[in-house]
């Protein structure tokens, strides 16, 4: 069985919903295309990032212990996910804000991989993210999360807390869990 999808409500639901124009400047443009419902989630404080395998924008398996020694903000997405789709302009202002300081990795769910993820990140003309793919979707099904989560984890690969469902995260909320980050 596949995670869903934290489905949104009221208008702009629509699976044929435009994409938010990408990378505006501190994300203003899109802040009000996208919500803050997310809910925080701190009760997996401490432990230890997955060690399941995904692939890299260029293809090769990788683990989150490629990143170790710095925070890393872990997004998993899918194409067919509404609410996924409506905050990756501010992941992709806040990849751009933070750079190296702090990976953005937008791990797509997409069971196809590139196939999907390609054509729709061609589409949304991101600045600053990059295609991840986690074709057997080891993240969503192991952690047993929906579609979007994203997850802090600290330099030292543990984890700080998680959003579960959509954020703004060029907004005042986001800003405010991102200082967390060491």
């Amino acid at each position: 069985m596949i995670a869903g999808c934290d489905k949104r409500s009221g208008p702009g639901s629509q699976a044929n919903e435009t994409i938010p124009a990408a990378n505006a400047a501190s994300g203003a443009a899109t802040a009000g295309a996208t919500a803050d419902k997310g809910t925080l989630d701190r009760s997996h404080k401490g432990e230890a990032a997955p060690d399941f395998p995904f692939a890299d924008p260029e293809g090769k398996t990788v683990t989150l212990a490629a990143f170790a020694g710095k925070p890393v903000l872990l997004n998993l997405w899918a194409t067919w996910c509404i609410p996924c789709r409506a905050e990756m302009p501010t992941l992709d202002a806040l990849a751009g804000q933070k750079g190296d300081a702090l990976p953005v990795i937008t791990l797509s769910q997409d069971g196809k991989g590139r196939a999907e993820v390609d054509p729709y990140f061609a589409k949304a003309g991101f600045k600053h993210l990059k295609p991840w793919t986690d074709k057997d979707t080891a993240f969503s099904l192991g952690l047993n999360v929906n579609l979007p989560t994203t997850i802090l984890y600290d330099s030292a690969g543990k984890e700080v807390w998680r959003v579960s469902g959509e954020m703004d995260w060029a907004g005042a909320r986001a800003a405010a869990l991102l200082a967390e980050a060491h």
